[in-house]
């Protein structure tokens, strides 16, 4: 809380889990605020708009307003915008969250309408085409935008997550809709804004001002590596996608700088584990390797503690033995919640 101005933080696995708040999260929040932290919650999912997220944020207990979201939409909008001149009529495949960025950015967004076979409104051929995820699109939409690629100027995607997750289950994503027009097109996006590319950041960064950010997320792959490629530190926290065991095996960018089982770790400082030789210690926590295995000899009563432990340990052994398998079978009948 004294090292950073702004906690930028992801939504699902983070703030909520599906419908659901995640436990405690508004108190800490509301305690964040307080402490002056200024607080931006950031979304890969470019369907709803700023004011619909902070609507639902606030059915959740959350204090939001619709400035304090940024979605990859109005990244997507950004680019575009600095890439054509203000009027230029661009192409939407998605929903109302890019149409509504796209006018905020003296854009004229046009939509194929497929029952009628025309543009909506009619004019000249679109320069742009910018695509983000909604579950309104079909066939036809990813047809005509194949089409409208191959013509224009500029290919805009708000991200690339293949997957998306629904009451029902895993479903395609963005990112999958994104490779069936690429597939037909013959060519990929000029820009991807939302995570773990830049522009969804940096417009995140031009909104709050803000000078020291954290990111805060639950995936390696967008949240942790997005905040490693714009120099930004990380926190990870464990409440959604990521289980000890990946984040113990990360490598490379996908590397947080702190590590935390849920949104507490935002207010508490975090001790380095002293390391010695295959052994680490933090606290009341002793974590060792043996025989590639991780092993835990001395468990705490802090659960941080413990994954600062392991996950520390695991990735000073990776390095030094990249080549070798590492277990954590032990790990999980000493520590069944891990």
């Amino acid at each position: 809380m004294s090292s950073y101005d702004c906690a930028m933080l992801d939504l699902d696995g983070v703030v909520y889990v599906g419908p659901h708040v995640i436990e405690g999260v508004p108190d800490l929040l509301d305690e964040a605020r307080q402490r002056k932290m200024a607080l931006a919650f950031v979304t890969n999912n470019a369907a709803r708009t700023p004011k619909q997220v902070s609507e639902h944020l606030q059915q959740l207990g959350i204090a939001a307003e619709a400035s304090d979201v940024v979605t990859s939409a109005q990244a997507a909008a950004r680019a575009t915008a600095e890439r054509l001149p203000a009027g230029s009529r661009v192409l939407v495949v998605g929903g109302e969250g890019l149409v509504e960025a796209l006018r905020e950015r003296d854009l004229v967004p046009v939509r194929w309408q497929p029952s009628e076979e025309r543009l909506e409104p009619a004019g000249d051929p679109p320069r742009a085409v910018v695509q983000g995820f909604h579950p309104s699109v079909g066939w036809e939409q990813l047809a005509y935008g194949a089409h409208a690629v191959r013509g224009a100027d500029l290919w805009v995607a708000s991200n690339l997550d293949l997957t998306f997750p629904t009451p029902r289950g895993i479903a395609p994503g963005n990112g999958t809709l994104v490779n069936a027009v690429a597939a037909a097109a013959g060519r990929r996006p000029d820009v991807v804004a939302g995570k773990p590319f830049r522009p969804l950041f940096d417009e995140t960064v031009d909104r709050t001002a803000s000078r020291r950010p954290l990111v805060v997320g639950d995936r390696l792959d967008t949240d942790i590596e997005g905040a490693v490629r714009c120099g930004a530190h990380a926190l990870l926290v464990m409440t959604g996608v990521t289980d000890l065991t990946a984040a113990a095996l990360a490598v490379g960018d996908q590397r947080p700088d702190y590590v935390s089982a849920t949104l507490r770790g935002l207010m508490n400082a975090h001790a380095v584990p002293d390391h010695q030789g295959d052994q680490a210690v933090l606290g009341d926590w002793v974590v060792g390797i043996d025989d590639d295995e991780v092993v835990v000899y001395r468990r705490g009563s802090d659960e941080d503690e413990g994954l600062r432990t392991v996950i520390s340990l695991a990735w000073r052994w990776l390095d030094a033995y990249p080549d070798r398998r590492l277990g954590f079978d032990a790990v999980h009948k000493m520590w069944p919640t891990a």
